[in-house]
């Protein structure tokens, strides 16, 4: 993984490699709609409407560490796997104190649930021989010093992407303009870079996040209500972070040349190589996130050639690549 950065200097040159790309880029929009998807809940979040016996939740507990992984060239880290597991008992339990240890317990008093028993085993069984992501399993993940929701249909944000927010926050204690200019963030997913970029902005900052996925708008508008950026920065007058259904530009054409700042991290993986990724990645996570086209760079470049015409002169374009094709294309745009 690589991030570069350009900045936007009066006009660009085009990079004279081919634009076509692999997927439409026409669909836009505005969110809210009148009939928006509700996004599923994190576990921690809901409410503790179960019970068990500790002694049954003791047998659960005894297999989910026994229940053996199917064949695979590529298996989960065992370690990993016990320390998932016992985050999965915490984000269940009401009172985290009450974790049974195996084979002992004082009483038979009813455990307080925020999932029936029954749905504790079908979540494990899950995780063990469908490979799916521990983060969809529990319906979040912990990225910087937030607690983001994530589900299906949802690229879950890395620890790599954190570092959009330390660039954005090193660029703004330089020029304090950029701090109150409008930003965008292009294929947003859970809105983990739209939030951290939105808290280093403050009150006079905003950030447009897109993203074609329904879902992903779903989810980031839950994950940036939660937050509630309004309340933490006392502003009435308008949400710092507005959310935007739509292909790439096309959700931002009335605020063209007037970016301050635009960061994406777009799909980068080559097609042919989705399927030798590592199981909870290759068959879970959404291909419409990882699918870069034959060579990775299809939407990259789309990016890049759109850039131009988004960003204010002095403006930059920070994104994530992890193939050599795409830095090469990046250091190709530069000011004349």
């Amino acid at each position: 993984m690589k991030l570069s950065i350009t900045r936007a200097c009066g006009s660009w040159c085009k990079s004279p490699l081919s634009t076509t790309l692999h997927k439409p880029i026409s669909f836009y929009s505005s969110i809210p709609s009148s009939s928006p998807l509700k996004p599923q809940i994190p576990l921690f979040l809901r409410p503790p409407i179960h019970s068990a016996a500790p002694s049954d939740l003791q047998k659960w507990q005894h297999w989910a560490k026994t229940l053996p992984l199917p064949p695979s060239d590529d298996p989960p880290d065992p370690t990993l796997l016990r320390r998932e597991l016992n985050w999965l008992l915490e984000d269940a339990l009401e009172d985290h104190s009450s974790v049974p240890q195996m084979g002992i317990h004082s009483d038979d008093r009813p455990v307080r649930l925020k999932a029936s028993l029954e749905h504790l085993y079908c979540l494990w069984r899950q995780r063990i021989e469908e490979r799916r992501p521990f983060q969809y399993v529990v319906g979040c993940e912990h990225w910087r010093d937030l607690v983001l929701s994530v589900q299906d249909g949802v690229l879950i944000p890395r620890p790599e992407t954190e570092v959009f927010v330390d660039l954005v926050g090193d660029l703004v204690a330089k020029n304090g303009d950029l701090r109150e200019g409008l930003w965008a963030d292009l294929g947003t997913g859970s809105g983990a870079i739209a939030i951290g970029i939105g808290r280093v902005l403050g009150p006079r900052g905003k950030v447009i996040a897109t993203d074609l996925s329904p879902v992903a708008v779903s989810v980031a508008s839950f994950n940036v209500q939660r937050y509630s950026l309004q309340v933490l920065f006392k502003c009435a007058c308008q949400d710092i972070i507005e959310i935007r259904q739509g292909s790439w530009f096309e959700p931002l054409k009335d605020v063209e040349g007037k970016l301050a700042g635009l960061v994406s991290n777009p799909p980068y993986i080559p097609s042919d190589h989705i399927s030798g990724l590592q199981p909870e990645v290759g068959w879970h996570e959404p291909r419409l996130a990882l699918d870069g086209g034959m060579d990775g760079i299809d939407d990259l470049l789309h990016l890049c050639n759109g850039a131009a015409s988004m960003l204010k002169p002095g403006g930059f374009f920070i994104f994530e690549d992890k193939w050599g094709e795409a830095m090469q294309f990046s250091s190709g745009i530069h000011g004349k």
